[in-house]
């Protein structure tokens, strides 16, 4: 056992992902933590968290897993990774139809976006689940999320780690899948990983002018985009107008009704249906409103 997580720890490095020791048969790091830190070897200089010593140096990782048969963390931020979770709720391990589960919420967010499932590296996850692994953009610093991006849907990044394939618990075995790459991030799910930066402060008088002025802009922008937007993509110009344009309404600069008519007659008029504009405007308004809070409003 010893030997195929190690194994298992070399291929991850291998592929340029920074790995470190889980507890063996579970999920925690296996590292001391700050109040038990020795203040020697890596942490001479001060305590050094599981996300700041992960390496892919294969002879600290031997060493490492010669000590015992440690499962396998990867810290998805040093990684250079966005790591989707398609998670299984609780009541449906024992194949509950009571709520539907990551990997469907997931689908059903990418056909509204309209694109297909993205293909990339996955590994099934003990509970039954899935790891969707994709790379980050350069220069982009993506934190994790809980439920932004869909129910039963949580994301990997800095400050965040997965269990790596070839680990093992009691509850099951973390296996890969498919695809031997991880594909780069699709840009619309960038999107909503990334919602628009918030005002910190209540804008003055000439601000607030500006800042409307501004939203009027965006929403003639965006509407013309939907209008225009060829078949096969119209759908995800609407989806994305939408999220666009919600923050503006979070913050008081336009109007939902003022939006959602804009945008229902521009997509019905580049070909959707009333039903189909109504149910993307529906979601992804709700979730641009519920994300980006009004300008001076406490986080």
């Amino acid at each position: 056992m010893r030997e195929h997580l190690l194994r298992a720890a070399l291929d991850a490095a291998g592929r340029g992902w920074h790995v470190f020791p889980l507890r063996p048969g579970n999920k925690p790091p296996a590292l001391h933590g700050e109040q038990a830190c020795p203040g020697t070897g890596e942490c001479a200089a001060g305590h050094r968290k599981w996300e700041q010593r992960a390496t892919t140096d294969p002879d600290r990782i031997r060493a490492a897993w010669s000590r015992a048969p440690f499962n396998v963390g990867i810290a998805t931020g040093p990684s250079g990774l966005l790591v989707v979770d398609l998670d299984v709720p609780k009541d449906n391990s024992k194949g509950s139809a009571d709520a539907p589960g990551g990997a469907a919420t997931f689908a059903a967010l990418c056909e509204r976006a309209g694109h297909a499932v993205p293909g990339t590296y996955r590994v099934r996850t003990a509970s039954g689940g899935e790891h969707l692994y994709f790379t980050a953009p350069a220069g982009i610093r993506l934190a994790n999320t809980a439920g932004t991006v869909a129910p039963s849907v949580d994301t990997r990044a800095w400050g965040g780690y997965v269990v790596a394939a070839g680990s093992t618990t009691p509850a099951g075995d973390y296996e890969a899948l498919c695809a031997p790459v991880a594909a780069p991030l699709p840009s619309w799910l960038q999107a909503i990983l990334q919602p628009a930066p918030k005002p910190t402060q209540t804008p003055s008088g000439a601000v607030a002018g500006q800042s409307r002025r501004y939203a009027d802009v965006a929403l003639a922008n965006e509407t013309r985009n939907v209008a225009t937007a060829q078949q096969g993509a119209r759908e995800s110009s609407l989806f994305r107008a939408a999220r666009a344009l919600g923050r503006f309404v979070a913050w008081g600069d336009l109007p939902r009704h003022v939006v959602e008519q804009a945008l229902q007659e521009a997509g019905q008029g580049a070909g959707l249906s009333a039903a189909e504009c109504r149910s993307t405007l529906r979601s992804a308004l709700d979730w641009s409103i519920t994300h980006n809070s009004a300008p001076g409003q406490a986080a």
